[in-house]
């Protein structure tokens, strides 16, 4: 019998590849974008595993474990995140997951985190070679960096990236007013998100950009080679 998962993940593209990922295992995969779809869902199945995003618009993946944990039968719980701050990944273990998963994270070593959640449960933190940096002159697409992410299946690469470049411009236009905006934190919210993004997909170009914005001490500066490596994505599709 497959083993049912709940995943929540707010970004799309990443929620359709964890869930395509996960199901692959195989399992049972029930996939929500928030914190309260997640209450929801699992107050109707009872899961085996949970696979929960640190960063939700209505909550945290500690504030949510915990919630979880409270209302729900216990199950096994494994974080992901796209941010490598050694701090949050610690705080995540010691909030109660056995695992942390940093995105991009390739579909062989998320399944290898779930049979350890579904089996022993060693704590470890899981970081993927997908992307994990960009060097200076990146091209627009990584094709190496996303066929590995998706386990080797250029379907799965055209597919997701197909559903990327369809949110592509919102998000644009979205970091662009949180940037003219100076809202700090609506910004970093959208940069974790674009981030792990751009890593399952291998939009390279577009992950440079992001990591420029993200250390920017004024982002306004920045935001006009974010807004170039978008266009240049969008037309190279």
């Amino acid at each position: 019998m497959k083993p049912r998962i709940l995943l929540v993940e707010d970004d799309p593209t990443t929620r359709a590849f964890l869930a395509a990922a996960a199901e692959s295992l195989p399992a049972e995969v029930d996939a929500v974008a928030s914190a309260a779809q997640a209450r929801a869902c699992c107050a109707r199945h009872r899961h085996a595993l949970w696979l929960l995003d640190a960063h939700l618009p209505d909550s945290d993946g500690a504030s949510l474990l915990a919630e979880l944990q409270a209302s729900c039968d216990r199950a096994p719980a494994l974080a992901h995140t796209a941010s490598r701050d050694p701090a949050l990944l610690e705080a995540l273990l010691g909030a109660g997951f056995i695992e942390v998963l940093v995105k991009p994270v390739s579909t062989a070593d998320l399944h290898a985190a779930m049979r350890r959640a579904l089996g022993t449960g060693q704590a470890r933190v899981a970081e993927s070679r997908c992307l994990a940096s960009i060097p200076a002159g990146a091209g627009v697409w990584d094709d190496g960096a996303a066929l590995a992410a998706l386990n080797g299946q250029p379907t799965h690469v055209s597919a997701l990236r197909g559903l990327f470049l369809a949110e592509l411009p919102g998000v644009r236009d979205q970091v662009a007013d949180a940037a003219a905006r100076n809202d700090a934190a609506a910004l970093r919210a959208l940069l974790h998100r674009l981030k792990a993004s751009c890593g399952f997909v291998g939009a390279a170009r577009i992950a440079a950009a992001v990591a420029m914005l993200e250390h920017a001490t004024d982002p306004a500066e920045a935001l006009p080679g974010f807004q170039a490596a978008v266009q240049e994505t969008l037309s190279s599709a």
